[in-house]
């Protein structure tokens, strides 16, 4: 083909193409065009909605708008979504930064009164996280110390049980606080009392270990067994795994004692309703199945742990008659005169799920 032709071959698909390109812009608009709210509070529903149906890059222009327009769960939301390890927009460089002008600018709020008060002590909570384990995206080193006075704050003044948890294992190992081995298993007791399920997974590992706690096989499959039923979504894995080893490890009369009890405990340490995350039938969704390392099933209904099945497939065996004992067997310190409604941290504290 001539030079000629085949330049005005090329200038014809310019044309061409550059007409597509107008056409497309005329009817579609910008590529890049940024999505359009009627209001700030527009974008925050829409924002939040999405969020939870998982479309996450659909939440993050919203919940970027709400933010700037500044709406405060714009802020708590989007900080959310970026602390999601199991997102595509993952960004815990965005996330530590969203959670510290939260706590920079709403940590006196009035725990009792005001309705921003719970997620200020989650963003407490969360960012006592990447300050005790550092944050390399961001060259934040690791300060155990400073976590621990964000979860004071968290758990004393905004009497927040997570915080209060993540305190109490602090205080277990002197990490960032001075070590306090009576105070923090009190707590982790108390907590289990009122149905949290991380900490009664935690102290059922203890009794389980004997660490910090005087080994009690049955106590702990009993707790852990109620534990499985209260875990929340977001604690299902490691809650489980605790219960699949200890569940795996118990002989059978440690498993016949633990079913005479398991109903009751629930009965006193569950939560009702149950919270979201977990299906009516039990410890685990639907689908996931579990077995020992001899292949044996592990039963995952809720409260279930009540039928043992025998190892020869006959039948199984009758719950027992065990009286119920107390999560919390701890006496009080005669030197403090350490009693529940103490400080997780040091200073005064209301008892948990109480208001003054």
């Amino acid at each position: 083909m001539p030079t000629s032709d085949l330049s005005k071959t090329r200038q014809m698909w310019c044309g061409v193409v550059m007409a597509c390109g107008l056409w497309l812009a005329a009817v579609c608009g910008p590529a890049s065009a940024a999505p359009r709210f009627t209001s700030a509070e527009d974008a925050l529903r829409q924002g939040i909605s999405a969020y939870n149906g998982g479309y996450h890059e659909i939440a993050i222009p919203a919940l970027e708008y709400a933010a700037s327009e500044n709406l405060f769960l714009g802020s708590y939301y989007l900080a959310v979504l970026y602390a999601d390890s199991n997102s595509a927009y993952t960004d815990h460089g965005k996330a530590y930064m969203v959670y510290q002008r939260i706590v920079n600018e709403h940590s006196d709020v009035d725990p009792d009164h005001d309705a921003r008060g719970p997620y200020v002590a989650r963003s407490l909570t969360a960012l006592a996280k990447y300050v005790r384990e550092g944050l390399q995206e961001l060259r934040l080193r690791p300060n155990p110390e400073l976590a621990a006075e964000y979860l004071h704050h968290a758990a004393v003044f905004f009497n927040d049980e997570d915080a209060q948890f993540e305190l109490s294992k602090m205080q277990l190992n002197g990490d960032g606080v001075p070590t306090d081995v009576a105070r923090g298993r009190h707590w982790l007791a108390v907590l289990a009392e009122n149905g949290h399920a991380g900490a009664q997974a935690f102290l059922a590992d203890l009794y389980w270990r004997g660490k910090f706690m005087p080994k009690d096989a049955v106590r702990a499959l009993t707790l852990i067994s109620v534990a499985v039923k209260n875990a929340p979504a977001g604690e299902q894995v490691w809650i489980d795994d605790i219960y699949q080893n200890i569940y795996c490890g118990a002989p059978q009369g440690v498993r016949e004692q633990a079913t005479g009890m398991v109903a009751d405990w629930d009965v006193r340490y569950g939560r009702k309703p149950p919270l979201p995350g977990r299906l009516g039938l039990g410890g685990f969704d639907l689908g996931v199945h579990r077995t020992c390392a001899d292949g044996r099933s592990i039963p995952m209904r809720s409260g279930e742990l009540p039928l043992i099945a025998d190892p020869a497939g006959v039948g199984a065996t009758a719950a027992t008659s065990e009286p119920a004992m107390s999560v919390e067997a701890l006496p009080a310190n005669p030197a403090t005169g350490f009693i529940r409604g103490g400080a997780v941290g040091g200073g005064s504290m209301r008892p948990v799920g109480a208001r003054q």
